[in-house]
């Protein structure tokens, strides 16, 4: 017998280019785009409400959906913050950043956030920062998750690896691989010390620990001269 298949939605049928009709979506393109509204609806309820607090329900109905589209598409929770995890990995993977070139400033972004979340990016990225930690501390704990995350934080000490790689010091006795662990480090912590208002998120200390790391005697070369007063921690305190 013969299966019927109904025709495409307004909805899945692109608009006309040029007079033309463009093709119908297929069912692999619109999985990847109801993946990628569910993702960037869970940054941002990730990050107003941490790991434990953030609720599928909501995520899916931010993004548009019913909660069957989460489990569609992704196992449950962990699953779907994995690939938020994964859409901020895919941003350090590009090459070409140089630690001894300019600053670059923070990408625009065009998250569509919640009407009592996070006011703007460093408050979504702090939010987001806390539930990571919420996260790995459950994670960590799981034999079927510690291995995920792990390789999740590969990414990023082989995105390390490949700026030690590009920038070696002379007579570094250390081979790149540790010299990345060195630099995530630094990173990380710094990272902590940033959500605990110890330290300012947009500092340029974080960026003088990192070239001094790299090559000691080029940072101290190229930094220009510091007040004494400038520290980088110009978070307030209580």
């Amino acid at each position: 017998m013969a299966s019927f298949t109904p025709p495409p939605s307004v909805d899945d049928v692109p608009p006309a280019i040029d007079g033309e009709p463009a093709r119908p979506r297929t069912r692999a393109e619109r999985q990847r785009e109801t993946r990628a509204a569910l993702v960037e609806s869970a940054l941002v309820v990730f990050a107003r409400d941490g790991y434990h607090g953030a609720n599928l329900e909501l995520i899916a109905n931010h993004a548009g959906y019913s909660k069957g589209a989460v489990y569609s598409n992704f196992d449950g929770k962990a699953q779907l913050f994995l690939a938020v995890m994964d859409r901020n990995l895919a941003a350090i993977q590009g090459e070409g950043w140089d630690p001894f070139g300019p600053a670059l400033p923070p990408p625009p972004t065009t998250i569509d956030t919640l009407e009592d979340g996070p006011a703007d990016l460093s408050e979504l990225m702090r939010g987001l920062g806390l539930a990571t930690l919420e996260f790995i501390a459950t994670a960590a704990r799981d034999e079927l998750l510690g291995p995920a995350l792990t390789r999740r934080a590969q990414v990023l000490l082989d995105a390390f690896r490949g700026v030690a790689t590009a920038s070696p010091a002379d007579g570094e006795p250390l081979a790149p691989e540790e010299v990345a662990v060195l630099l995530s480090a630094l990173d990380q912590g710094f990272a902590v010390l940033a959500l605990l208002g110890i330290v300012a998120p947009d500092s340029s200390l974080l960026r003088t620990g990192l070239r001094r790391l790299l090559d000691p005697a080029r940072a101290l070369a190229e930094e220009p001269e510091r007040d004494q007063g400038d520290t980088g921690g110009d978070a307030e305190r209580d």
